[in-house]
């Protein structure tokens, strides 16, 4: 079953995870811009760090044949620093030329302040200037609900279209609501915190698969890109076809992604006898 990461931060893994990656399915990543894991000062190194996710990690991807795309952006962890946004922001356009990136993100908030909004509001008003797509970071933990809420009220308020927007990072008391006003959601799935595999599960089942995206993230901090995998099984476990699994798993990302023609990878459909064969070899 071919696999497509959806939200991958690649700086931060090892080419062995490249590696066990495309043995288990995975054909494609996007990565988007994320912290450091320490506050930057320049506005030169949220450059250099653009360069190396849209010019050199796709190559590092290539040498497993898996595609790599990326997203620019200022994370909200340093949207606190607002001269320095700015001066970022002024160098993102050029990014939108190059053959990978797909869009605008992940941008959104952390703690939900003031000077997190007014560059989440910079950042959405040039996405829609360049026709670029919309990744979005919701907080952690107890900040979420209220974060979230101020993040639809922010989209509604910037008329942004919603079926070019991901709200990620959403959880069981967050979903409801996106889903309704017509965004696409994002599961991201991590050992300790933010959401299982099996709650993922739980919740494709409550509210079906349309507009869904699954991911693993795989960041800095304690996190796997194999649960995205593990994910997968718990999905196919429950006896949902070989076809279902693909349609979240695959095709939602082509689907979302490829509103942006740089994403030439189409949606997959299994032919009915090839998929019988194969739910009867694993049964």
């Amino acid at each position: 079953m071919q696999i497509i990461q959806p939200h991958y931060h690649a700086i931060a893994r090892t080419a062995q995870d490249y590696e066990k990656m495309a043995m288990s399915g995975v054909v494609a990543v996007a990565e988007p811009a994320f912290w450091a894991g320490f506050d930057r000062a320049y506005p030169e190194t949220f450059i250099d760090y653009f360069r190396q996710i849209s010019e050199f990690e796709p190559t590092r991807a290539a040498e497993y044949g898996i595609r790599h795309f990326c997203w620019v952006g200022v994370n909200p962890k340093e949207a606190e620093n607002p001269p320095l946004s700015y001066e970022v922001l002024k160098h993102m356009p050029e990014f939108f030329k190059k053959p990978n990136v797909l869009g605008v993100g992940e941008i959104g908030f952390h703690k939900t302040t003031k000077n997190e909004e007014e560059i989440f509001e910079a950042q959405i008003e040039l996405a829609m200037k360049y026709d670029q797509l919309i990744l979005i970071h919701t907080p952690h933990l107890q900040d979420k609900i209220r974060g979230t809420k101020r993040t639809l009220e922010v989209l509604r308020h910037m008329n942004a279209p919603p079926e070019r927007v991901w709200i990620d990072h959403v959880e069981e008391h967050t979903i409801r609501e996106p889903l309704e006003q017509g965004y696409w959601v994002g599961f991201t799935l991590y050992p300790i915190t933010k959401c299982s595999p099996k709650r993922a599960a739980d919740m494709l089942e409550e509210y079906g698969h349309e507009r869904i995206l699954v991911n693993s993230s795989a960041d800095w901090g304690p996190s796997d890109p194999f649960t995205l995998q593990e994910c997968v099984l718990e999905y196919r476990r429950r006896g949902h076809s070989l076809q279902e699994a693909i349609e979240i798993f695959h095709n939602n990302p082509c689907r979302f992604l490829g509103q942006n023609p740089k994403w030439d990878i189409k949606p997959i459909k299994v032919e009915t006898q090839e998929a019988e064969s194969i739910e009867t070899s694993t049964v």
